[in-house]
């Protein structure tokens, strides 16, 4: 119990650091606790992304750079839900970035926030979890919050259109660019992709955007309705995902159906009879 304790305690330290916008340091921190738990520096690494996972399945955000990995113990899951529901600082640091209003600061480069979309995490085994939210983390989905944060979804939208101006500019595609739509303003949601650009050859570029304020591999949200129309127009449609965005904007991006380049799991059902 020690053991698991305080790598919870130790990495939570850490993500709350990262939230803040904090500088810090995984390798003095690894050292540090191997000397408390006695433990490899690589099974300290692989607890840290089993608390990932597990931070993830209880939606809450996680440290970008250690990536999630199922094959837990149900103790340490145990932990994890025990801290996180003490955590006032945590719960209030991811609230208040879930639900932000993101100020309207420019980009240096718009250009440069483009980065390569991060590797698939490794298959594992999900260890077993109980029915419902666990005791404490009721109503405490900071990603689903984050999902409806209208704002911040609108804002990640005229981000995009700003970079898609300015690559077409780039590229002299002059007309191109004074032809961009925002298609989620002018037509809605109905459309499955919220900009019309262009490619290099003036062929239509379908963008759906999906804008987080924490890490790279933070879950996002798709409708059956963006799903269908990225399966019908797979060879134009991009999945623009920008992260980090409150803080440092990055993004990457990936073309194609979305379910072949994700992997989708269905979260809600519809019943009738």
């Amino acid at each position: 119990m020690f053991e698991a304790e305080a790598t919870v305690a130790d990495y939570l330290a850490m993500l709350k650091k990262e939230l803040r916008g904090l500088a810090y340091n995984k390798s003095e921190h690894r050292r540090a606790l191997a000397l408390r738990v006695k433990r490899s520096h690589l099974a300290i690494d692989r607890k840290h992304m089993n608390v990932s996972a597990i931070l993830g399945e209880l939606g809450y955000p996680w440290i970008d750079g250690y990536k999630p990995y199922s094959n837990y113990q149900n103790l340490l899951r145990e932990v994890v839900v025990s801290q996180v529901a003490m955590d006032d600082e945590l719960n209030a640091l991811a609230e208040a970035l879930a639900t932000a209003v993101p100020t309207a600061e420019e980009v240096p480069d718009l250009l440069a926030t483009l980065v390569p979309p991060p590797e698939p995490l490794p298959k594992a085994p999900k260890a077993a979890a109980a029915n419902g939210p666990p005791p404490g983390t009721a109503n405490r989905n900071y990603l689903e919050q984050e999902a409806r944060n209208s704002a911040l979804g609108r804002a990640g939208e005229k981000f995009v259109l700003r970079y898609e101006r300015t690559r077409l500019l780039s590229l002299g595609l002059d007309r191109f660019a004074d032809k961009l739509e925002h298609i989620a303003m002018t037509v809605g949601d109905r459309e499955g992709f919220d900009i019309r650009s262009f490619g290099e050859d003036g062929s239509d570029r379908l963008i759906e955007v999906k804008t987080t304020n924490f890490g790279s591999r933070t879950p996002f949200f798709v409708t059956a309705n963006e799903l269908s129309v990225s399966k019908r127009n797979s060879g134009k449609y991009h999945l623009y995902r920008l992260f980090h965005f409150r803080k440092s904007p990055k993004q990457y991006q990936v073309q194609g159906a979305l379910d072949g380049s994700f992997s989708l799991n269905a979260t809600v059902f519809r019943a009738s009879r």
